[in-house]
């Protein structure tokens, strides 16, 4: 990304117009670790406490019947005349009684993410965005995409759906939407009862500084929408995986550096923010040790000047045999005398 300093500005039909400076948030260092683990706790962060009835699984009447009958020591449901009399309750193991360690409502629902973690995950996630091969690595169709990252202008304009749908098909996004229409099918378990019938991918992210024109693909499946100043890492990295497919508008685009800064500049938005550096410029670590410049304050290689010996085995090698053991060397003559004299 370094090598392009500009980024081409396309209309809403699909024509180049003009060019803009790559803010520097693209030259951000991209952690896939760290934006997994953001992402995770996070994403806990919408969850309701929920827990189990504090009498779940305890309305029978039930007593353990001691030691002495040769069952086990379970409470039994007590009264007679039916299956269940005698039979075992309360235990997780047992038929209607409770669940094993039940949930509580005071557990621990909820993650605490810090602000400079949660800010270095976003800046990953949009630094991945412009990268081609995430992006396409994550499933994305835009192949036929003239840039990346894409910035359209004109987007005010658009009005109606059908309209923002021609737009998408000038800019050769298109093709992406349908392998999000493509890929919905019915919900497995209960969702389907709870009005989350269908599951589908995601498609392009469509990212606006004010609100014009931007209603229209709300009804495009798997297109979402995000405001410039209030950007999602659960939209910008969904699940966790970095190279979500981004469609800027120009005035959300002109807005990061203000919003960012840079690696020297600090931010206009956020206090006192400037944006992370990379640990290491150069990905071939082996350039780097063989380099002039390493080599300069290193010391020479010294030669040693001590002889290993290569260990032998005794028992197959004689002179190491010998060398532990000076009297083999009598007992072998000794042996070859007798047998001699036995011939």
């Amino acid at each position: 990304m370094a090598a392009r300093p500009e980024v081409q500005v396309f209309s809403a039909d699909g024509k180049a117009e003009s060019k803009l400076a790559l803010p520097e948030v693209f030259l951000a260092p991209i952690r896939p670790d760290v934006v997994r683990t953001v992402h995770r706790d996070i994403a806990k962060n919408k969850r309701q406490a929920q827990g189990k009835f504090r009498r779940a699984g305890h309305q029978a009447t039930a007593e353990s019947w001691g030691t002495g009958r040769a069952v086990a020591r379970i409470p039994r449901a007590g009264g007679g005349g039916t299956h269940r009399s005698g039979q075992g309750a309360y235990g997780n193991m047992c038929r209607g009684g409770h669940m094993f360690s039940p949930l509580k409502t005071f557990r621990k629902w909820h993650r605490r993410v810090s602000k400079d973690q949660r800010r270095y995950a976003t800046v990953s996630a949009l630094a991945a965005s412009a990268v081609p091969a995430l992006v396409m690595a994550r499933g994305h169709k835009v192949d036929e995409v003239a840039e990346m990252p894409l910035v359209v202008s004109g987007f005010g304009k658009v009005t109606k759906t059908k309209e923002a749908v021609k737009a998408l098909s000038a800019l050769d996004a298109d093709e992406d939407c349908a392998r999000v229409a493509a890929t919905e099918k019915f919900r497995s378990g209960k969702g389907g009862m709870r009005n989350r019938r269908y599951t589908n991918r995601r498609g392009p992210l469509v990212v606006f500084a004010d609100a014009d024109g931007v209603a229209s693909f709300k009804n495009i499946p798997g297109i979402d929408t995000c405001n410039v100043s209030a950007l999602n890492l659960l939209q910008l990295a969904p699940g966790g995986h970095v190279g979500r497919f981004i469609v800027w508008t120009k005035a959300a685009f002109q807005k990061l550096p203000s919003i960012f800064g840079g690696i020297n500049e600090r931010s206009d938005v956020k206090s006192g923010y400037n944006l992370p550096r990379s640990v290491i410029t150069i990905s071939d670590v082996q350039r780097v040790l063989s380099s002039a410049e390493v080599k300069k304050v290193c010391r020479d290689r010294v030669k040693s000047t001590q002889r290993y010996r290569k260990a032998s085995n005794p028992f197959v090698n004689k002179t190491a045999m010998n060398r532990l053991n000076p009297n083999m060397k009598v007992r072998v003559g000794q042996s070859k005398v007798k047998a001699v004299k036995k011939n």
